[in-house]
């Protein structure tokens, strides 16, 4: 797996509307955006790179605009579970805000996307300024660590089929279709659990009308169906904010389309 390398990218004209479709930046106010728009950078974020690795140090923040990135926390045995999701509607880079900027969990990207880049010096100047981005963030962590805290019950308590079927919502809120582009060895991985009973859950997810599958990718054809079959993990974490529909999903993800995103230099390297 490529491990992410930051690199230097020229702002580019246009970045201000961008900013719109992160759900965090959009609700800044106009004097903090202004001040951070000079230090973003537009990034790839190509599917399978690693953004973090356990006890590396936090040097920047991303604001997914478009993709899903996968948290996971990693246990001294090897085994290894998610413990938290990002898209449009969050940021990485808490660590940089929380007081220290070792990371313990690892972060890679799920599905390929795009991002605002922001280094940890803007960053945290404005977050010092005690305004709407200290606001915004700290209740943005809080949803997050609830999460984190949800999902750890989820391992322990649900059925696989109950976790494939909320780890399949997970990421459809977070796409622009109703097309997820996983792997059934890709959510064993997120799961922590062996790939034949992944392969069983789908199975019985394709039997029930609710997705069909081809390789590496899942189509929901039933969401109601895809609903009743996950746990009450995904709606106790979803309760404040329902799904987006598909067209404004779409909508969304049109505007940071790929032929408008930097590619991270040397990260297929």
């Amino acid at each position: 797996m490529h491990t992410f390398q930051p690199v230097a990218v020229p702002p580019l004209r246009g970045l201000a509307p961008m900013a719109a479709h992160n759900a965090l930046l959009a609700q800044l106010r106009g004097d903090a955006l202004e001040r951070l728009l000079p230090h973003f950078s537009l990034v790839e974020l190509p599917a399978g790179l690693a953004l973090a690795q356990p006890r590396a140090r936090c040097t920047r923040a991303l604001f997914p605009l478009a993709g899903v990135l996968a948290v996971v926390q990693e246990m001294p045995d090897g085994t290894s579970a998610q413990v938290g999701i990002v898209g449009r509607d969050g940021m990485w880079g808490l660590p940089l805000l929380m007081g220290g900027a070792l990371m313990s969990l690892r972060v890679t990207i799920q599905c390929a996307g795009s991002a605002l880049a922001l280094e940890a010096e803007p960053l945290m100047a404005e977050f010092e300024r005690a305004g709407s981005l200290m606001r915004i963030v700290l209740g943005y962590a809080q949803s997050f660590y609830a999460q984190c805290s949800q999902l750890a019950l989820c391992h322990r308590h649900h059925s696989i089929d109950q976790q494939v079927s909320r780890v399949l919502l997970m990421t459809l809120d977070r796409l622009p279709a109703n097309e997820i582009p996983l792997t059934q060895g890709s959510i064993a991985r997120l799961l922590g659990v062996r790939r034949e009973g992944v392969t069983e859950a789908a199975g019985r997810l394709r039997e029930a009308g609710a997705v069909t599958c081809r390789r590496g990718l899942f189509d929901v054809r039933d969401r109601a169906a895809l609903e009743s079959r996950a746990c009450g993990c995904y709606r106790m974490l979803n309760d404040d904010a329902a799904p987006a529909p598909v067209a404004e999903r779409s909508r969304l993800h049109s505007a940071v389309a790929p032929e408008r995103w930097q590619r991270i230099a040397g990260a297929a390297g």
